[in-house]
């Protein structure tokens, strides 16, 4: 994403805002997130939760296994 400083220094100066487009460069567009970011940070995110879903369902059914053999064993 490019943004053109002097146009923006510009419109700050129309409209009576104090600016410095230095500033903007260096401490605001560093911090700027673009698609692609939030692309690959979905991506991450779509993995852990799929991790956790199966891995919470291998849990379950683990504990569902022991509580039939415990009920099978000690039932009779």
């Amino acid at each position: 994403m490019t943004i053109d400083t002097l146009a923006y220094t510009k419109a700050l100066e129309a409209a009576g805002v104090d600016h410095n487009a230095a500033a903007l460069a260096r401490y605001v567009l560093p911090e700027l997130v673009t698609k692609g970011d939030l692309d690959i940070g979905f991506e991450r995110l779509e993995h852990r939760l799929t991790f956790r879903f199966f891995g919470m369902l291998l849990g379950v059914v683990g504990l569902m296994d022991a509580i039939l053999f415990a009920l099978l064993r000690f039932g009779h």
